[in-house]
């Protein structure tokens, strides 16, 4: 079976790979909105792309309000500030909400109307050109045809996609990452660690998404763990910067499964952060996926050295298992109630919640496809 293999048009990684960028940025207009967070002008870290972009002459404006998870409110906003400032390109700088809102402003700026008319459907004129500049090593956005804006009218988490919202260029710059705090570097990198292993078990699976998607699971056990005890580690957040990316080129290609499907209705209705909220599910639903793909499974526990010689493909595959919750419980995860939630309400919301994610598309692409009582069940049992 022939699979169509994306990637950003330009990558460039390692440390100094902003000042490498300027020759790209020169090719792509004559004046950037950057679109960011608040957190990222007090860190400093748009002035490390405002002093390149001065350096070389690009003009730029900042729009800087896209803090928490992004909605479609934040893109309408963008939009005018796009327009009325008479931009031509864009650049996303800060985790997945920054960089995913610069690819729904785009949508909107090439197709017209309001983001939430093109949920459901394939994003196709091409939009503005758009450079992404992650801060954090997890949501693998720099590298990937989706973008995900809150629904503020229907209260859903919408997945958006087309392969016009794929960056122009990604500059997977390490330096960004050191920024990151212990609690957002732990759920950030369990984004990743299910982007990859859900593109290396899902349906959609194929043997470029594969090689992608095996380095960054083993590349997140060399170094997620280290990142959160000591975040100055240079050579451990490079590694887990490419993890991101890989695991974000990794889904891109071959989709998430049940734990994507099952988290964007959290954050949703109860605004957890998207990386969290993931990693709350992660262990249940691996538990419920593995017996539609053991070997798949024992192959991960082979990538990260834990199978041992003699072990069953299924012993191989818990095994596995057990390293990503004991990985969790090391990253301190916090559960739905640790976060605030309260038990009697998420219930009252399970069966909108699991109606959302089948209605996604994701949990379809599980290997053992969930009906809606098991994914409620999945809910239920994260009390």
């Amino acid at each position: 079976m022939a699979n169509v293999f994306f990637t950003p048009h330009y990558i460039i990684t390692g440390e100094n790979a902003l000042d490498l960028s300027k020759t790209y940025l020169t090719q792509m207009g004559k004046k950037a909105l950057i679109v960011t967070d608040d957190f990222m002008v007090q860190f400093g870290n748009v002035k490390k792309v405002t002093d390149v972009l001065d350096s070389v002459q690009i003009d730029y404006s900042v729009y800087s309000k896209i803090n928490g998870e992004p909605s479609d409110t934040m893109i309408d906003a963008g939009v005018e500030i796009y327009r009325d400032e008479g931009c031509d390109f864009l650049i996303g700088v800060g985790g997945g909400s920054p960089i995913d809102s610069m690819k729904a402003i785009g949508a909107v700026l090439a197709n017209g109307g309001n983001i939430c008319d093109y949920y459901g459907k394939v994003i196709s004129k091409p939009i503005p050109p758009t450079c992404a500049i992650p801060t954090t090593a997890g949501t693998g956005s720099e590298a990937t045809q989706f973008t995900i804006i809150n629904n503020t009218r229907q209260n859903i988490k919408m997945l958006l996609k087309g392969p016009v919202l794929m960056s122009r260029l990604a500059i997977i710059d390490p330096t960004f990452t050191m920024t990151a705090p212990p609690k957002i570097t732990a759920a950030t990198g369990l984004d990743a660690l299910c982007h990859a292993v859900e593109a290396y078990t899902s349906t959609k699976a194929f043997s470029m998404s594969d090689t992608y998607a095996l380095s960054a699971v083993k590349r997140i056990f060399e170094s997620l763990l280290e990142c959160y005890k000591n975040g100055q580690n240079v050579e451990a957040r490079t590694n887990m910067a490419i993890a991101a990316l890989e695991a974000g080129i990794a889904f891109n290609n071959a989709s998430v499964t049940l734990i994507h499907g099952m988290s964007r209705p959290i954050g949703a209705i109860y605004h957890v952060p998207h990386g969290l909220s993931n990693a709350m599910l992660l262990d249940k639903c691996l538990r419920f996926a593995v017996s539609g793909a053991y070997d798949r499974f024992c192959e991960l526990a082979k990538i990260i050295g834990i199978y041992k010689e003699g072990m069953t493909v299924e012993e191989g595959a818990m095994a596995f298992i057990e390293s990503v919750g004991e990985l969790c419980r090391k990253l301190e995860i916090q559960t739905p109630a640790e976060f605030g939630i309260d038990e009697g309400d998420f219930i009252a919301h399970m069966d909108k919640m699991a109606q959302d994610a089948l209605d996604s598309g994701s949990p379809g692409n599980t290997r053992r496809s969930p009906s809606k009582e098991e994914i409620i069940e999945i809910y239920r049992s994260l009390f």
